[in-house]
């Protein structure tokens, strides 16, 4: 462990600790990064990496020994959503694409899987809209399983409106995918043994509120959870390596934290919580392509993980005592562990690809090359207490080389809401940082990674108790000298875009200006499109009644805490950005609060993002939000 922990400080550190950070351009933070997505082999001998260095965007594989390149894949055309290896020569590409279905309303986000081999340098969509299933579908690119013999996937989609079955389909060649398993109108998933034999079922239907896992048993389905709920309060994600249970995430009853459990397929009981901690959630689980689980990452601002292999989990903490302040996500795994493919980022890197291999490290590629290390302003973990007494933690950035006295700020409220920002390099609140701001990211009621307590807090509390926290947080830094309270300027996406037009309209005199990326400006509308797109049956409708009125959906409610509603109480310039494919907030969010704002001749930007989706990941598109971004901020701060 000593050298791996040297081998991490020269990896690091190979510049004067104590030089003046070099200016960087705008273009440097707009730009997405250059290298993502980095995956290894099997065998280790292979590397595939996303790549939009020199204005191309294409998935590379090499050779790690000679750094030869094997194969380069144009996805320019599409968003890459994932790559992994399933063997040595085979690749599966994961893309999305916004396009129209014949037949059926409006642009939809389309996914799909496609098997590349490198030998043949052939590729091939598994599974098309039509071609042996139905038409009207969108999400094709999940696979939950490979054939023992590697030729065939296992994947979920639709038959008809009636049936959602199990298809095998072929690695290989372009075939007619043909039914493994039948499934019901509201099966949801399936799980399957080493041999492909089909284990369990999970089914939710939406008519009834009903959970259900059924086990096949015998060659019949035998119910062996059963939990009614307006949506599922407890994910199966995965199997033991035995297969003899499926892995349950659920909330422990000792401190309400998200645990790992088992289920067994045989009979339905459940084990006490196998990885629990009382300060923690377990976040996600780390599988294997057949879903076999071996370990889990704990929420937090940074991420730590926990294996059964006890020698995985010594790696781990000895990459943590050696940059504490640096985060460490995994991002691929060889099947023995043997090799592990990290994203670094934090303290001293801006995002960089390491690989784990026979007890050392070694550099694989930086994700942002013209972001030098001595140029990432640092992060550092504050909480306050709001105004009601709940603790908020926050994450405040300060300019490299600024005392955190009296500077301009800019809040930064994250999406969901109920998702949380971490410790690490975020390209956004890094250039405000490189403009002379100090970032605000509080962690608001209401956000995960905290508690339930936390959590629930926000329930029902959108433009109420949610928003006071960010208003609390400006007042703390202000009172302690740390920032100027009259130069703060609100910015957020998609939740946080809400929470910035919220600054704007409940706290008017707050902020000097205000920036919503893909916001929600009409939460009555908001809930209208979901019930619309879902039936107002589903769980969807359901969990966001919970979250943004705790059931209360009665229209004066909503009202109130809608933005577009209180445009005459606006005093503050307000930039609107929106993607015109955003198939999360449609673009009609922002196109009307510009026509209320407009109308009521107050002082309004609306940027219209062509072909822009929910997250900012067309590089055409980030560049041109950042630059309409800064130019502003610069003009109104």
């Amino acid at each position: 462990m000593r050298s791996l922990i040297f081998l991490i400080m020269i990896l690091v550190t190979p510049f004067d600790l104590y030089a003046q950070p070099k200016e960087v351009p705008l273009e440097a933070y707009g730009k997405l990064p250059s290298k993502s997505m980095m995956v290894i082999s099997p065998n280790a001998e292979r590397m595939a990496y996303r790549d939009t260095s020199n204005g191309r965007d294409i998935m590379m594989i090499i050779d790690l020994k000679t750094g030869a390149a094997l194969a380069a894949v144009d996805v320019s055309t599409v968003k890459p959503d994932n790559v992994y290896f399933i063997d040595n020569e085979r690749l599966i590409f994961v893309v999305s694409k916004n396009k129209r279905i014949r037949g059926y309303r409006g642009r939809h986000d389309i996914s799909a899987a496609f098997a590349y081999n490198l030998n043949t340098k052939k590729i091939h969509q598994l599974l098309t809209q039509g071609y042996g299933i139905y038409s009207g579908q969108s999400q094709l690119g999940n696979i939950i399983g490979i054939s023992s013999d590697k030729k065939y996937a296992y994947m979920p989609a639709w038959k008809n409106l009636g049936s959602y079955n199990l298809y095998k389909v072929n690695l290989d060649k372009p075939r007619k995918p043909r039914v493994y398993r039948k499934g019901t109108s509201d099966t949801i998933d399936f799980f399957l043994d080493e041999n492909g034999e089909v284990l369990a079922r999970e089914r939710y239907n939406n008519e009834n509120d009903l959970h259900r896992i059924e086990a096949l048993i015998d060659g019949d389905w035998q119910e062996i959870f059963r939990q009614e709920t307006p949506y599922r309060t407890k994910g199966f994600s995965g199997l033991t390596p035995d297969r003899k249970s499926l892995v349950m995430l659920s909330q422990d009853d000792e401190h309400g934290r998200w645990a790992y459990y088992t289920m067994s397929l045989s009979d339905g009981s459940i084990s006490e919580p196998i990885f629990s901690h009382k300060d923690k959630d377990v976040e996600q689980v780390l599988t294997d392509i057949h879903r076999v689980v071996h370990g889990v990452r704990y929420s937090g601002f940074t991420p730590t993980y926990e294996f059964f292999d006890k020698k995985l989990n010594a790696r781990m903490r000895g990459l943590k005592k050696a940059l504490p302040n640096n985060t460490f996500n995994i991002n691929d795994y060889t099947p023995d562990w043997s090799s592990m493919v990290f994203y670094m980022d934090g303290e001293m890197s801006s995002g960089d690809y390491v690989l784990y291999q026979n007890g050392s490290l070694g550099m694989l590629a930086a994700a942002r090359p013209d972001i030098p290390v001595e140029a990432v302003h640092p992060v550092t973990e504050y909480s306050f207490q709001a105004r009601d007494g709940l603790t908020i933690p926050t994450l405040i950035t300060t300019p490299i080389g600024q005392p955190a006295k009296n500077l301009p700020a800019i809040m930064l409220p994250h999406g969901g809401p109920e998702s949380y920002d971490k410790l690490g390099f975020d390209w956004m609140t890094q250039y405000f940082a490189s403009q002379g701001y100090l970032v605000i990211q509080p962690q608001f009621r209401g956000s995960k990674g905290f508690g339930p307590e936390h959590q629930q807090k926000g329930r029902g509390e959108w433009g109420r108790k949610m928003q006071n926290d960010l208003t609390d947080a400006v007042n703390d830094l202000a009172a302690k000298g740390r920032i100027d309270k009259n130069r703060v300027c609100i910015v957020g996406s998609s939740y946080g875009g809400y929470a910035a037009l919220s600054g704007a309209t409940f706290t008017p005199n707050l902020y000097k200006c205000v920036i919503s990326i893909n916001g929600v400006s009409d939460v009555e509308q908001m809930l209208e499109t979901e019930e619309r797109d879902h039936g107002d049956d589903h769980w969807v409708v359901s969990y966001w009644q919970d979250v943004i009125s705790k059931g209360d959906v009665k229209e004066d409610h909503l009202e109130k805490i809608s933005p577009i509603n209180y445009v005459k109480d606006v005093v503050t310039p307000i930039l609107l950005i929106h993607g015109e494919r955003d198939q999360i907030v449609p673009l009609s969010q922002s196109e009307d609060m510009f026509d209320e704002l407009e109308d009521a001749n107050k002082n309004v930007t609306f940027v219209e993002l062509e072909e822009g989706d929910h997250h900012l990941s067309n590089a055409k598109n980030r560049m041109k939000a950042l630059k309409a971004i800064d130019k502003f901020i610069k003009e109104n701060i």
